[in-house]
């Protein structure tokens, strides 16, 4: 294992990585408007139990078919995605799979049997089960739909901020010693409480925007003003907590990612005292050079807010770029972090001891090791375990490599923050225009038109949050642990290649369909 680690084809990895990317992409273009839909085809069906009114079981049953279209093809992505941890990165599904396949198969087994089993129902039980059982089952649906995030997110998580595990160097890999640690890490649980708000942003956006089709066409009247007011309240709820589950998130990034943060704020050399950028001019196009520049040219900042949203403390320290390379400065915890060469040696010490123990294990050929072997054996797992933290930085040899893309994160970040600034404003008009006003009327034309157009910019918010999310923890597939050319399988680079065409090919095929399919419902309409 050790000798493959030094023999990996550099453009297998972008391609492994491109491949990756890809299917990540294009398979949350589906999830969110899943997870949106089930809320608002919950509260639709919901009032159709308490009011017994047609009406809204019919309205209910419109959004449920949407759901359904969508639904289908985000569990296409999320199969082949999977399945790349053991044919693009065996070497990292290896190494870390007892944790990480943990989260992933009770995601399998439990979360899509709930949806399985209750999608059925959903669909085709309306004149076989009470309205009652309909109703559980509309929910569980949903629930088990999010419940399939929480899985993902939590194993996505424990990629970003490992907890839960200790390293086995008799077997190579390392080895869940608390599950409850690693499911319910303070991470994962805010991760999956701002991926699913987000993607209620998702569904609320494309209530509204189909509601308001139908006002442009003057049809669906009643169905649309309800659906409106539906979509604004979900909305509304799901941008207030995306942004208290978002500050949440960034204070934990700065514990555990910081270099993740100054990226997303050009912050070159840190300090006290803070501001957060607000606008500054960094070069779209290339890395800075943060080594030489003291801040980005045209910065405007809005004082003391990056200490206090990293450290809770308008005068708390803030490392930057060069800081983190650096190190010397003192932690949250009192602890002085260290230099980037530190670690780099403490992850040589590791890497060279497990492969002293590993020899000297291979030599004893199964017989018992005398009292001088047995205390050699301790030594080097006691370094092994003492250095093990920092074990990914034995194979860094460019400091640069751990910087991430700072104007990619800089850029994103202010996007998704920009553009979930203007749907709170949005909902919170809509809300009160579906309240106070007759939408129906002519006047409200332009309205309708910017509620369909917001819809892409939704999804540009969404994928903006995972880029940030994504790209500001590289180079680690885990966070210190692993740098993502490790964990590459010993693959051909035109294999790869050739994959990511063919499935470039399938995913935008599958995407067309969709929006085909769904545009042809949404002309039909409702079912009388």
């Amino acid at each position: 294992m050790t000798q493959l680690f030094l023999n990996i084809d550099p453009a297998a990895v972008d391609w492994a990585r491109a491949q990756f990317a890809l299917t990540a992409i294009y398979h949350w273009l589906f999830v969110p408007l899943t997870l949106g839909l089930a809320l608002v085809m919950g509260i639709m069906e919901t009032c159709y139990y308490r009011t017994k009114d047609e009406f809204w079981k019919r309205t209910a049953i419109f959004w449920q078919k949407l759901f359904g279209i969508n639904f289908a093809m985000g569990v296409a992505t999320g199969i082949i995605l999977e399945f790349q941890f053991g044919t693009n990165w065996s070497n990292y599904s290896w190494f870390v799979g007892d944790i990480f396949g943990a989260p992933l198969a009770v995601e399998g087994i439990v979360a899509f049997f709930m949806e399985s089993t209750f999608v059925a129902i959903m669909f085709f039980g309306w004149k076989k089960v009470s309205r009652g059982v309909h109703l559980a089952s509309t929910w569980l649906t949903g629930l088990g739909a999010t419940f399939s995030a929480w899985w993902i997110l939590v194993a996505n998580s424990w990629m970003q901020y490992p907890v839960g595990c200790q390293f086995n160097p008799d077997t190579m890999r390392n080895e869940m010693v608390s599950f409850a640690e690693v499911a319910l890490s303070p991470f994962a649980v805010n991760k999956f409480c701002h991926t699913v708000t987000s993607a209620w942003i998702i569904g609320a956006l494309f209530t509204v925007a189909v509601s308001c089709y139908y006002l442009l066409r003057q049809r669906e009247r009643q169905m649309a003003l309800k659906s409106i007011r539906v979509g604004s309240i979900v909305g509304l709820v799901g941008i207030l907590f995306a942004m208290q589950t978002g500050d949440g998130s960034a204070y934990q990034v700065a514990q555990v990612q910081p270099m993740k943060l100054a990226a997303m704020e050009a912050l070159y050399n840190g300090g006290n005292q803070q501001g957060l950028t607000a606008i500054a001019l960094v070069n779209p196009f290339a890395q800075p050079d943060y080594e030489n520049e003291d801040a980005p040219a045209l910065k405007i900042d809005i004082p003391y807010a990056l200490s206090f949203l990293a450290t809770r403390d308008i005068d708390g320290f803030v490392p930057g770029v060069n800081d983190i390379l650096k190190g010397g400065y003192k932690n949250a915890d009192g602890s002085v972090e260290p230099s980037v060469d530190q670690k780099i040696a403490s992850g040589k010490i590791a890497i060279s001891s497990l492969k002293d123990y590993r020899q000297l294990k291979a030599s004893l050929k199964g017989q018992q090791a005398d009292a001088t072997q047995k205390a050699r054996l301790d030594s080097l797992k006691a370094d092994i375990d003492a250095n093990m933290k920092y074990f990914g930085y034995g194979y860094v040899t460019d400091h640069s490599s751990l910087v991430p893309s700072i104007p990619l994160c800089f850029y994103a970040f202010r996007i998704m923050v920009g553009l979930g600034t203007l749907f709170l404003l949005f909902f919170a008009l809509s809300l009160f225009l579906s309240i106070k006003a007759d939408l129906t009327l002519p006047k409200f034309k332009l309205f309708h038109i910017a509620a369909i157009a917001l819809v892409p910019l939704g999804y540009i918010c969404s994928e903006s949050g995972w880029l940030v999310a994504e790209f500001g923890r590289q180079p680690w597939a885990i966070q210190d642990m692993m740098p993502t050319w490790i964990g590459i399988s010993n693959v051909g680079s035109g294999s790869v290649a050739l994959t990511f065409f063919i499935f470039l090919a399938l995913f935008t095929t599958l995407l067309a369909v969709e929006i085909n399919i769904m545009l042809k419902a949404i002309k039909k309409g409702p079912d009388e």
